[in-house]
Formats: structure tokens, sequence, C-alpha cells
């Protein structure tokens, strides 16, 4: 018998939970289309992140500055959680605004299918989360959405996940200490899943966050080359590291090069 609709999404959410509570870590690819998230199941990964990046870029043709608003996102990742059958995990950027907004954004996001999404710390407009000159909201302020964030998630969909970016590692006048003490924050006071540090350093800066801080952690290598090894990574206790757009990077890529290769034939 073929799951229905509903049946489908909370299957999907059940098992992106299980990636979080399993003691193993997973790889997650992430791009911005159906067709991407569809090639990922396909490949074996067992679950796809439609960064904010990529939509801004390939649906508005616009950089990674907070232009693209809740509609786009939601409509679009509608979209691509129906085209996949694995878990969805969307990035709505700030979440659009102060807790009322963030409230509606979470409403809206579970309506789409998703399994899960991320609300960064930055201030609004943000920036990319990979770029200098990011400010961060004060903690108390980002504690606030995230409870906020829990109470959507509590009233729509309990089986989604919510998890807590944050970019305060290379934001102005950020450090290593603030970024743990603040996603330790938004899991004991925010209520949150699992947290999202952006751009961590070293190997070292890992393995401490991922003993302090009292939910699954997910990883983004920010420091030099070579990044850790997936076995490195695990063993320094990563639940989840992330490949943002690696998906649509070698889509465009392929592209360019097709593309110039028959302007010059």
């Amino acid at each position: 018998m073929v799951d229905s609709w509903a049946d489908a999404v909370q299957r999907k959410r059940r098992a992106f939970r299980e990636i979080l509570d399993r003691k193993g870590m997973s790889v997650m690819v992430g791009g911005f289309s159906p067709v991407y998230a569809r090639c990922a199941e396909k490949a074996g990964f067992d679950c796809f992140f439609v960064a904010g990046s990529q939509m801004s870029a390939y649906l508005l043709g616009v950089p990674d500055i907070g232009i693209i608003g809740l509609r786009d996102v939601a409509d679009h990742v509608r979209h691509v959680t129906a085209a996949s059958g694995i878990p969805i995990f969307v990035d709505t950027d700030t979440g659009f605004g102060n807790v009322v907004n963030v409230h509606y954004t979470v409403r809206e996001i579970i309506r789409s299918g998703a399994a899960g999404m991320q609300i960064e710390d930055q201030e609004a407009p943000k920036k990319s989360g990979t770029l200098a000159g990011r400010r961060c909201i004060p903690v108390a302020e980002a504690v606030g959405k995230y409870r906020a964030a829990v109470a959507a998630r509590d009233e729509y969909g309990p089986e989604f996940v919510i998890c807590a970016r944050c970019d305060v590692l290379g934001a102005e006048g950020g450090s290593f200490e603030e970024a743990v003490e603040r996603c330790i924050a938004y899991v004991r006071d925010g209520g949150v899943d699992f947290v999202w540090l952006n751009s961590v350093q070293t190997r070292e800066e890992i393995a401490e966050a991922c003993r302090r801080i009292p939910a699954p952690v997910l990883i983004i290598w920010g420091g030099p080359d070579p990044a850790p090894s997936w076995e490195e990574y695990e063993a320094l206790g990563a639940r989840i590291v992330l490949y943002p757009t690696i998906a649509a990077n070698v889509g465009l890529n392929a592209t360019w090069q097709a593309l110039h290769d028959l302007k010059e034939r």
C-alpha cells in the first residue's frame, strides 16, 4: 500500500529524528532542486539540505543577503519534499522576523512537508554564514525566537525538528567560547532539538563543542585544508557533517564549462 502524503511526511520526520538519536555520524548534502534531492536519495544519502544561498541564487538570481522570503522558500520546499523519499532539512535564514514571524514560519514550513528547519542567530537582514561582517542578535532575543519555533512545532507538527544555527564564529567580536555558550543556551533555554555550529576552525573545537553542548551537533568546517575525514568527524563527536551547496555548485560548474565549450566550438 502506498503511503498517503501525511503518512510519508511523518515517516520522513521520524527518520530524521532517528538520524539525530543514533550514535553514528551522518553526511548531509545540499543544493536547492527537487532533482538534486532525488539524486542524493538515489546515491544513498539519508537526508538533504535545501540551502538558502542556493534558493536565492537559482530562484531569484540574488546573493545570500536576506532577500528571499518565506513564501519563496515554503512554496519551493513543497516541490522538493514531494519529489524525494528522504528527510528534507530547510534553511529559513533568521526565521523572517521576530518571535511572531518565527511562529508563522515554522507553521508554513511544517505544512510544506519538510522534516526540519534551521534558524540562525544573525541580525536581519542576514549575510551569508561564510562571509565576514555578519552580526548576531543578543542571546536572550535568540532564545525567545527558538522558544517560539518550538512552541509552533509542538502545536502544528510534534515530529518536526528545530535546529538553532550559531553564526558567532567569524562574526563581529565573536569567539569560540561565546559560540559554545550560545549553543548551550539554545538547547537548555530555547528547547531546540540540535544545533548547527558554523565555521568551526580546528579539530579541538569540534571535540570540545560536541562534548559540552547537550544536543546533537551539525558541523560545517571553516578551518584550513585538509578538513577532517569522516572517520575523524565521527570520532570527534559530530552527529551531522553538512556539505550545504555541493550539488548545486557541481551543476553550476558543469553548466559554465559546457556553455563556454559550445560557444568556442
